[in-house]
């Protein structure tokens, strides 16, 4: 199969029938093998309804529905795993994306050897109460994980297949796919300038501030697990050892001091607890390491989600 298209969906049930028929557009023109994996995020409107008549129309169009909202990041994750495309390609449910950007950015992982192309949205349709701390977002979150990108959570992306099978989203990490995608080995990242278009359906799923901040521990949580995911015992044991050492070479110190002159007070001293507490947080930290080790060691799968019903699927 030349290509996957994949679409979550929450409450979008006025702009499938137009978004579908535009894929379908695009892609026989191409002459592309393809299929559409719309993934209803539990939606409370016609959506799955909507899905299930596309599919009746077109067998290319396959749908998985949630029991319940997940999130955008269960969606992909949902998607890519059944994805079957040598090329997958992501996009929003709202139309603001384009689905004549498909050919391109195929074409860019195909023909310029990329691993994933993100789309760049450089010139908005949305209100500056999402804009600014779009631009935020994207600036700090470039100079932590050195991905040069200028649009991180434009929603329109394409990958080797390959990258979607070799990663995992969950959370709101679903912005950060690039920057697991280069921890998890796949270095050529590119980005083209894409159309976006203003909302012709419905209104924005924009979470506002909560979102923003949740977008922020996760970029914490991705740092922290790409880099002692699989060694935790390296950061907590490093970090006990040497509040330990700090707090022993004090406690020496102080011991010395009371063996030279036996009038010297110990307990009187501020010095003697700040030794006792490094010591004790030194302890707790390498303790920590080794239960963490354990837990990394042994940890089930993450990702399962309530499935209520799948169409199109073998």
């Amino acid at each position: 199969m030349d290509v996957s298209i994949i679409v979550p969906v929450f409450n979008e049930d006025e702009s499938l029938p137009e978004l579908c028929d535009w894929i379908v557009r695009v892609v026989h023109a191409e002459f592309l093998t393809y299929e559409i994996i719309l993934v209803d995020d539990g939606s409370t409107d016609n959506s799955w309804h909507i899905i299930q008549t596309l599919r009746s129309a077109n067998p290319h169009i396959k749908g998985i529905k949630f029991q319940r909202n997940y999130g955008k990041s269960a969606a992909l994750n949902e998607g890519f795993r059944a994805a079957e495309g040598d090329v997958v390609i992501t996009m929003d449910a709202d139309m603001q994306d384009s689905p004549d950007e498909i050919p391109a950015l195929r074409s860019m992982v195909l023909d310029e050897k990329f691993d994933l192309v993100s789309g760049w949205k450089k010139l908005r349709h949305d209100p500056l109460s999402k804009t600014i701390p779009s631009k935020f977002f994207n600036w700090v979150t470039s100079k932590v994980s050195k991905v040069k990108l200028h649009d991180f959570n434009c929603g329109l992306k394409a990958y080797r297949l390959k990258v979607v099978k070799s990663i995992e989203v969950y959370g709101e990490m679903h912005r950060y796919i690039p920057v697991i995608a280069k921890w998890a080995g796949f270095k050529r990242i590119g980005e083209k300038v894409v159309v976006h278009r203003p909302r012709k359906f419905g209104t924005t799923k924009f979470g506002g501030l909560n979102r923003f901040i949740n977008g922020f521990l996760d970029l914490g949580s991705i740092t922290f697990v790409s880099k002692y995911g699989k060694r935790p015992m390296h950061l907590f044991g490093t970090w006990g050892t040497l509040f330990f050492l700090l707090g022993l070479c004090v406690s020496v110190y102080l011991l010395i001091s009371k063996i030279i002159n036996t009038e010297f007070s110990l307990t009187n001293r501020p010095l003697f607890y700040i030794a006792l507490t490094a010591m004790i947080i030194g302890s707790q930290l390498f303790l920590t390491g080794f239960v963490a080790e354990l837990i990394a060691r042994n940890a089930p799968g993450r990702n399962n989600y309530l499935i209520e019903e799948k169409i199109g699927f073998s």
